[in-house]
This record gives C-alpha cells, sequence and structure tokens, in this order.
C-alpha cells in the first residue's frame, strides 16, 4: 500500500470516527451542577486568562443569555453562549470551547447549528449574529461574515507593586499634561471619571458614534453592541469604569473592566481597557488615568489588555516602553468584530 493510499484509508477512517463523535453528543442548556466539567473544557484557553470561573454562575442568571452545552457519554465536552441584543434583534457568540482531545472534530460546528437552530425557534424576531475573533479567519471563513469592526490589542503584564513606578515614568512622558480632577468638569482639565448617566450620554452622542467607536459599534472587551439604548443596560450590568479626555465631545473615550481573577498564577488578575479615538496623546493620557484609578486596590500579578486603533497601536506600544518591570505580554494581534444573518 502506497502513502497515498494509506492517507485515504486514514481520512476515511477519521471521518467516520468524527461522524461517531457527532451522533453521540446530547445538546442542552447548560446547569449549575456542570460547572466543575465547564472548567476542565476550559483549561487550557486564553493563555491562563480565561474567565470561565468568574463568569459561568452569572452567566446562567444574566438576563437574555443563554449557555449551552454539548455532552459526550455524560461529559461536558464543549461550550457556546449566546447573548440578546440591540433589544433582541441580534444575538452575541460568547465563549465557544471544546476539550482538547476532541477538537477539529467538528463538535464547535455542531453546537453551533443547535445553537442557530434553538434561536430560530424560541427567538424567531433575531435577525443576526454577531461575535469577536481573535485569530485571522482564512477568506473562506471570512465570506460568510462582514467585517464590522477592529482593534489592535497591546497586552502588558507586571507584579502589582511596580505599577506605580511605572506610572510615574508614563506621567513623564506627558510633559504639561494635568492629570485631571476626576470631575467631570470637562474642558482641559485632563482626563474625567465619567458617572454612569454621563457615560450613557456620550457613548449614544452623534459624536462619539461617528468620530471615535469604531465600525460605529460598542466594544466592551470581546462584547460588541450597537450605540442603542437598548443596550445600555447590558454595559450597567459589567460594572465598568469610564474615563473620557473630556466631557464634552472628547478625543478619546475608554470604559474597563472590572479585575478578576485568573488561573495564569495564583496571584493573577486580569482586565481589559477598551479606548475609542485616534488621537495617540488623549489615548495615552487616557490609557494613564485608567491605571491610575485602579492603583489603590491592586495586589498580586496583573495581565492587563488595551484594545485601540490600530494605527495607534505603534505609537502606545512606544509610550509604554519602561524600565519599570512592566513587560508585553504577547506581540500585536487583533480583535475583529464579525456579523452575519440569521
Amino acid at each position: 500500500m502506497d502513502s497515498a493510499e494509506q492517507a485515504c484509508q486514514d481520512l476515511d477512517f477519521r471521518l467516520a470516527e468524527d461522524q461517531d463523535v457527532l451522533q453521540d453528543l446530547v445538546f442542552s442548556l447548560a446547569e449549575d451542577q456542570d460547572f466543575l466539567q465547564v472548567l476542565e473544557v476550559s483549561a487550557d484557553c486564553w493563555d491562563g486568562l480565561d474567565y470561565m470561573a468568574v463568569t459561568y454562575h452569572r452567566w446562567l442568571k444574566e438576563p437574555g443569555r443563554l449557555v449551552f452545552i454539548a455532552k459526550k457519554d455524560q461529559r461536558v465536552v464543549a461550550l457556546e453562549s449566546v447573548l440578546l441584543v440591540d433589544g433582541g434583534q441580534t444575538i452575541v457568540l460568547q465563549g465557544l470551547r471544546v476539550a482538547t482531545d476532541l477538537r477539529s472534530r467538528g463538535i464547535a460546528g455542531a453546537l453551533k447549528r443547535h445553537v442557530t437552530d434553538y434561536v430560530h425557534r424560541h427567538y424567531p424576531q433575531v435577525s443576526a449574529c454577531r461575535l469577536s475573533r481573535g485569530d485571522q479567519p482564512s477568506p473562506t471563513q471570512l465570506a460568510k461574515y462582514r467585517l464590522v469592526a477592529k482593534e489592535a490589542i497591546l497586552s502588558l503584564c507586571c507584579e502589582a507593586t511596580d505599577l506605580g513606578r511605572f506610572l510615574a515614568e508614563l506621567q513623564s512622558k506627558l510633559p504639561g499634561e494635568d492629570q485631571g480632577d476626576g470631575k467631570g468638569e470637562g474642558g482641559s482639565c485632563g482626563p474625567v471619571v465619567l458617572s454612569q448617566q454621563q457615560a450613557d450620554a456620550l457613548i449614544l452622542s452623534d459624536h462619539v458614534v461617528s468620530n471615535l467607536l469604531p465600525g460605529k459599534t460598542i466594544i466592551n472587551d470581546w462584547e460588541p453592541l450597537k450605540p442603542v439604548e437598548a443596550n445600555l443596560e447590558v454595559l450597567h450590568r459589567r460594572g465598568l469604569t469610564w474615563i473620557a479626555d473630556r466631557q464634552f465631545e472628547p478625543t478619546a473615550l475608554s470604559l474597563r473592566t472590572t479585575p478578576y481573577a485568573v488561573p495564569y498564577r495564583h496571584d493573577a488578575l486580569h482586565f481589559n481597557i477598551n479606548i475609542f479615538g485616534r488621537s495617540l496623546k488623549s489615548v495615552c493620557a487616557v490609557f494613564l488615568a485608567q491605571l491610575r484609578a485602579l492603583l489603590p486596590s491592586l495586589r498580586g500579578y496583573l495581565v492587563f489588555y488595551t484594545y485601540v486603533d490600530a494605527a495607534i497601536w505603534p505609537g502606545l506600544r512606544h509610550f509604554c516602553q519602561n524600565t519599570s518591570n512592566v513587560s508585553f505580554f504577547k506581540d500585536y494581534w487583533e480583535e475583529l468584530i464579525l456579523e452575519t444573518d440569521l
């Protein structure tokens, strides 16, 4: 038997094996008792920065969210979540993961088909599906979606005890920058921490939507939302900190998640900062203000991602070069926001 014939037979065997795997799958909505098995599926996700241990039980209770699992032989082997947004017109896919030993066997696709069929049956008003990708999809994959927006990701890590020195070093690179009083009085006083009411008004304003938001999309971490009033409640549930370079007609507007524990290290915390704007000076000032607002409360080891316009990324990276023991966690990578009709 030559190598080509052997390869064909191996492929035939694998296809038959995969079909057996898919036929044995049982789909259901996730429950509290599935938690430990879901964590096993998540063990190697996101370079040790996976959020599932923190979000799983909250997801099960969140309004408008459905969490689906696939089981084989009573074992959880995959998970996918959908969140109803845009007033119920759109679903956002989040959290997809498959057990390590069963990847590339068609399970993710089978689970997605089940999720889509479920949404069609129970939420017929949904007309679009949105998701985020952290890898580079192939042209064939991209052909199935519309590219809505893109952000470049700058990732940093350090001991919390080194953050203060890092911030002082960054501040020295912004000579003459007022640190702001944090009261949201706008004008020329520097970055301001926004109240929820101020943030709501800004994120829906024509100025921010047209000039700052990538693809006219609010992106919180990996969660893309249209700038419509119906989505404000979703943002309110996230416990975000909003900072702008000024209160009125800002050139940079940012949001930051609350730090949460991740398995990267026993004392590791992770958080994300999304900064909307194309002025490097304003982006750097807001980035600094977001970190400064966290400084008093942080302990342990920090890994944090900052999402910015791709054109800003090189300048922000240069700004963050330091002698304060803060390192770059990963090199340049991107978050793509994709959408398709459902």
